[in-house]
């Protein structure tokens, strides 16, 4: 049987149809009941065009397997983990391809309690049952299929993070991207002080502004354009299925996501010292310096969804970040969410009376980094084996947690290969000298080129 290339280290994602189809989507959902023998299961779609008719063939699957389904309707991801833990039902599927092109669609899977399902923890099992086609036997029983409102409850939620009497009035952009962050963003605003300057509102499937990923820069200058308009107190941008929230000062500059990792660990470990907070090995400095200064213990793992938050419940870990805008919660169960981070960074703002340039500045200037810098190669492991061979008998430390880590007195990097795309990543960072960020990257990045 060939093997179906839609899976990935820690999700399902492929072009629509060649690579995932609703026949597919129907065996998933046959497969996923094979291997959890779930009761009861929350289903969410994106915004994609091609979500409808994958959630209803992920669906059929599941029901004719005898699986009960709250079909949450279009919503984010973090909606598929927060129904799961807070209704206690036995799994979650999100119809999901996040920011990859419009011709894309995935999914994202959760077991009870919204435990994670990635290839360490099941999902080569649900592979090779959907390409093998070996399920459980049709029972006399079909599940069903009951539309479940997804929204109130996770808002009251949500809001439960910030003390609302702390907040004053702000002017605040919000850029969904044409995705689905929109309807929260109404319902949130309902209960906050704030002035949201909406721009790229409403879901589209058709992405009429470019597909909704702020990582890339293209993607920026809406949300710097209206902050700077309007004169806005900071922005904030999402991807498509919100899980990842990006930020923009005051004055429009995007804010790269390393730094809200130290920035959210340090504000929350005021509140509850001593705590063990996850962070990715890509940039770490950082986050692993103010999260000592504030009394907590910094833990380096593995990046990716799935993994983060298979270390945060082994830890119990109180936060988790990654420098690609994913923050991750132990109050929400231990899942990722693209809505907490900003709510609280607002909270910070508010109490302290300062700016979001103001906050980060300090950080920023101690720790510069070069961005996350991709590049397709024709054999990365080649250009990997080249580069350690070249640097590590300089190197202070030497870590393969997640490809390639190098570390020197004042500077250090991390290169790696993409679990998505075909790509090898590289960051680079160095202690108060940009001079020496710019050499250095120069420098790997010609070695990557060969």
């Amino acid at each position: 049987m060939t093997k179906l290339a839609c899976f990935k280290a820690y999700d399902v994602r492929g072009r629509v149809p060649d690579e995932l189809n609703e026949e597919l989507a129907y065996r998933i959902g046959r497969a996923y009941a094979t291997f959890l023998s779930p009761k009861k299961v929350a289903v969410g779609q994106d915004i994609r065009a091609t979500s409808p008719d994958m959630a209803d063939a992920l669906i059929s699957g599941l029901n004719d397997s005898g699986v009960d389904v709250l079909d949450l309707g279009l919503c984010g991801t973090e909606q598929v983990y927060f129904y799961t833990s807070y209704l206690g039902v036995d799994g979650g599927i999100m119809i999901t391809a996040s920011h990859n092109p419009p011709d894309y669609n995935g999914m994202k899977f959760v077991r009870e309690q919204s435990r994670p399902l990635s290839g360490d923890t099941g999902l080569h099992d649900i592979a090779a049952l959907a390409e093998n086609q070996k399920f459980s036997p049709l029972g006399s029983i079909k599940g069903q299929r009951t539309p479940t409102n997804s929204l109130e409850a996770y808002a009251r939620h949500l809001l439960g993070y910030i003390d609302l009497t702390a907040l004053k009035p702000l002017k605040i952009v919000v850029n969904s991207g044409n995705g689905g962050a929109g309807p929260i963003l109404d319902r949130l605003e309902k209960d906050l002080p704030f002035q949201l300057i909406k721009i790229y509102h409403q879901p589209d499937p058709n992405f009429p502004n470019g597909v909704p990923n702020p990582l890339l820069p293209e993607n920026r200058q809406a949300t710097i354009d209206a902050v700077q308009t309007h004169g806005a107190a900071l922005g904030l941008a999402w991807d498509g299925d919100f899980d990842r929230c990006f930020f923009f000062d005051e004055q429009g500059n995007f804010l790269e996501g390393y730094y809200l990792v130290g920035f959210l660990a340090q504000a929350l470990l005021r509140r509850y010292p001593g705590e063990k907070i996850i962070h990715d090995p890509r940039l770490t400095w950082n986050t692993i310096e103010m999260v000592q200064e504030a009394g907590g213990q910094p833990i380096m793992n593995k990046t990716g969804h799935a993994f983060i938050k298979e270390r945060m419940r082994l830890e119990n870990a109180l936060y988790g970040g990654e420098m690609s805008a994913h923050h991750y919660f132990r109050d929400f169960a231990y899942c990722d969410s693209g809505m907490i981070p900003w709510l609280l960074v607002v909270e910070i703002m508010c109490r302290t009376g300062r700016p979001l340039s103001a906050l980060l500045a300090e950080r920023m200037k101690r720790y510069p980094v070069s961005g996350e810098i991709n590049r397709k190669l024709k054999d990365p492991d080649s250009a990997l084996r080249c580069i350690e061979t070249a640097y590590q008998p300089q190197a202070l430390s030497l870590d393969r947690t997640d490809g390639l880590s190098l570390e020197f007195p004042d500077w250090r990097f991390n290169l790696r290969n993409s679990n998505t795309e075909p790509v090898l990543r590289l960051n680079v960072e160095t202690r108060h000298n940009p001079e020496l960020l710019q050499e250095k990257t120069a420098e790997l990045l010609a070695m990557m080129n060969g």
